[in-house]
């Protein structure tokens, strides 16, 4: 006959299978909020005439925010707040603002204008190829 686990063993089981499956979930929750994916590759943008200068353009479907602070001098930087993961949504006053929390980011450099967030948004290389952004 065999011997059933001890009510101990059974409770430590569930928790150690409730602790796997949250932090599973905690690891893949990065991708569902606002991680770029393959942000390795090159990404057209648009035409480089979009982004004004002196200011900014998001792009809401590649997660990018471009910015021209002088002539011809473009600056790309992820939209995933550094905070919590949420996505930048609107441009005021040249700081970009996550919807979440209120961070705000200055749009010339990436660096934060107003917390929570703490670090920068990534930075994204970007170029000018035949009058189109590419970053990547």
């Amino acid at each position: 006959m065999s011997q059933s686990p001890a009510r101990r063993t059974v409770l430590r089981g569930a928790a150690l299978a409730g602790v796997a499956c949250f932090g599973a979930a905690a690891c893949g929750a990065g991708e569902e909020s606002g991680t770029r994916p393959g942000s390795d590759a090159a990404v057209e943008l648009g035409p480089a005439s979009d982004v004004p200068v002196g200011g900014a353009k998001l792009y809401g479907k590649q997660r990018m925010l471009v910015s021209q602070p002088a002539k011809g001098e473009f600056k790309c930087f992820s939209t995933v707040c550094t905070h919590m993961g949420a996505i930048l949504n609107k441009i005021e006053k040249d700081q970009a603002v996550c919807p979440l929390h209120g961070s705000h980011f200055e749009v010339a450099t990436g660096k934060v204008a107003e917390g929570p967030a703490t670090r920068p948004l990534e930075e994204v290389p970007v170029k000018v190829k035949d009058g189109k952004l590419i970053a990547g």
